[in-house]
């Protein structure tokens, strides 16, 4: 590790611990030449997934974008933010665990739909409304009478 003080290439790492979210480590390390200290952190980096879109195309997963979905079908609901932030990262914690590295939109929307389910049942039926495009008040009345009888589309 080069020190960002004086250059030289030899440090030394004087302690180790977990950053807070434990998503890295945190260095405390000593130049040799000059002995001034400074902190790294170190980070696994991670395979991005792929989502493969309906219209052949594919992007990477975004947390963020599919937080701001469930927030959308959450409007005026009395969620907390911690559990829908906690739906996302249970789901891509999911697909790394399966080592899926690309997934097709329709199952994020499906497991996002089995987590919104669990969640709230009416921000439930916005997003499934969206997600599967009802085109009618048939296919919406239909998805609710499998809801309230306990099924899920699949």
């Amino acid at each position: 590790m080069r020190c960002p003080f004086c250059g030289h290439m030899e440090t030394r790492v004087t302690d180790s611990r977990d950053s807070d979210g434990q998503e890295a480590i945190r260095r405390r390390r000593v130049c040799v030449d000059c002995g001034r200290r400074f902190t790294t952190y170190e980070k696994v980096e991670e395979i991005p997934i792929l989502v493969l879109k309906r219209n052949g195309g594919q992007e990477e997963f975004r947390r963020e974008k599919m937080l701001n979905g469930l927030l959308r079908a959450c409007t005026k609901r009395n969620v907390p933010l911690n559990l829908l932030e906690a739906a996302v990262e249970g789901i891509e914690a999911d697909l790394r665990t399966a080592g899926v590295f690309e997934v097709t939109s329709e199952r994020l929307g499906d497991m996002v739909m089995e987590r919104l389910r669990d969640i709230d049942l009416v921000a439930y039926v916005r997003f499934a409304s969206v997600y599967r495009q009802f085109e009618s008040v048939a296919e919406f009345q239909a998805e609710l009478e499998r809801l309230a009888k306990g099924g899920v589309r699949q």
